[in-house]
């Protein structure tokens, strides 16, 4: 044992050699017991188990992303403005003075680079075939609509043209092996692959091909529902890159623990992308986030499925935003107004026209996002982690339902 051996190397006087060894023993046998009760009560049965923890990996892919976004984000504030790509304040735009807005650059530049060298640290990985297929899948993916996401900064892409390209993306995904293979059942537990559903009602072959469909369908809705949900978030500086940066983290704590080591190493990149960025962008802004959004969802889309789905992981930590857009879409829907029209009825923007600074909105967020994540973390039933999720969602609906009867006040600082 360490300890037993270190204490050992010490030469103590001859007389109290063996009460000193006997000494060194007890307290040998004391540290592995609590190191093993720790272990135990932090749920990590596969790190007690495999002592290839890659440290040097892990702070050299966050530190990697961290530096190259602070560095991107710089220049991307600079050449935003040179380029045009920046908000100009007045009508509807409260902030003080002229913005960047293309904070897509450092993002996906970051996260692309640390992203890519942590293929190439010698991380174990469990799929050795398919985790390439799957990286690529997300790079590639991610260079289509990040550039979807520029061209909206710039020229202001229509609605119905960036929900093709979030489709597109998504098929990219699929066909990269990343998407939805199984799901829990809430009230069972029961794990149940897709492409099963319909084997026993259509026989093997058209069941097969029909679970297939569902397959793509359900991954679709995952992706563009991630996205927007996600670009909705772009009304508070800060706000998305934040709750972002939870669900980050709460997912590489979650696949560490589960010994993904090597997937681990991509929301670690996204959280040292987000860091340095957020360094910039939380209020009063320097640079906005603008189209870094819709690569952002998807980055989280992925990364949700990518090692081993972790969407009900993902729909706790992202409950409040989520609840948020359904709530809007119905809102909208009844008023007999478009679902793609941009209004002032999300929460944060509400409680910005209840007086509360973006900085506090913020903090609300996030605090929301990182409790229910940790909540995530702790093993339960997925029929509690489903009633959590449900319990929150009619908690923000109320809360929505409630502010929507008050006239907004659209001259408070803080909206974009």
């Amino acid at each position: 044992m360490v300890l037993e051996d270190i204490c050992q190397s010490i030469q103590p006087p001859s007389s109290t050699a063996r009460a000193w060894r006997g000494w060194t023993r007890r307290r040998s046998r004391r540290f592995s017991t609590r190191h093993d009760k720790i272990i135990d009560v932090l749920n990590l049965p596969v790190l007690a188990n495999t002592p290839t923890l890659p440290i040097w990996p892990i702070l050299i892919t966050f530190g990697l992303a961290f530096g190259i976004a602070m560095l991107l984000t710089r220049l991307a504030i600079n050449l935003g403005i040179k380029w045009g790509i920046a908000d100009v304040p007045g009508g509807r735009r409260k902030h003080a003075r002229i913005t960047s807005r293309l904070g897509v650059l450092p993002l996906f530049g970051a996260f692309a680079v640390a992203a890519l060298l942590s293929q190439h640290l010698g991380v174990d990985t469990n799929d050795r075939t398919n985790e390439p297929i799957r990286f690529a899948g997300v790079l590639i993916g991610g260079v289509i609509i990040a550039v979807m996401g520029f061209l909206d900064d710039r020229f202001d892409i229509p609605s119905t043209p960036q929900f093709i390209v979030q489709g597109l993306c998504a098929l990219i995904a699929i066909g990269s092996l990343v998407f939805i293979e199984r799901f829990t059942f809430p009230f069972t537990g029961q794990q149940i692959a897709l492409t099963e559903v319909f084997q026993p009602m259509f026989g093997a072959s058209l069941g097969w091909v029909l679970g297939c469909l569902l397959l793509v369908l359900l991954t679709e809705f995952w992706f563009i529902g991630m996205i927007n949900t996600v670009n909705f978030l772009d009304g508070v500086d800060g706000l998305a890159g934040s709750i972002s940066f939870v669900a980050a983290g709460v997912t590489a704590i979650h696949m560490l623990r589960e010994g993904q080591y090597s997937v681990a190493l991509l929301p670690l990149a996204l959280m040292g992308t987000l860091a340095g960025f957020l360094i910039f962008n939380l209020p009063p802004a320097k640079i906005f986030i603008g189209g870094g959004t819709l690569w952002l969802g998807f980055a989280l889309a992925c990364i949700g499925i990518i090692g081993g789905a972790k969407i009900a992981l993902l729909l706790l930590v992202m409950g409040l935003p989520i609840a948020d857009v359904v709530w809007q879409m119905f809102d909208r829907w009844r008023h007999g107004r478009s679902l793609a029209q941009a209004d002032r009825g999300h929460l944060h923007l509400r409680l910005i026209d209840q007086g509360w600074s973006a900085k506090r909105i913020v903090l609300l967020y996030a605090s929301v996002s990182s409790a229910f994540g940790a909540a995530a973390l702790v093993p339960q039933p997925p029929l509690l982690k489903l009633l959590t999720f449900l319990a929150l969602a009619a908690a923000v609906v109320l809360v929505l339902a409630r502010l929507s009867r008050r006239k907004p006040d659209l001259n408070r600082e803080g909206v974009k």
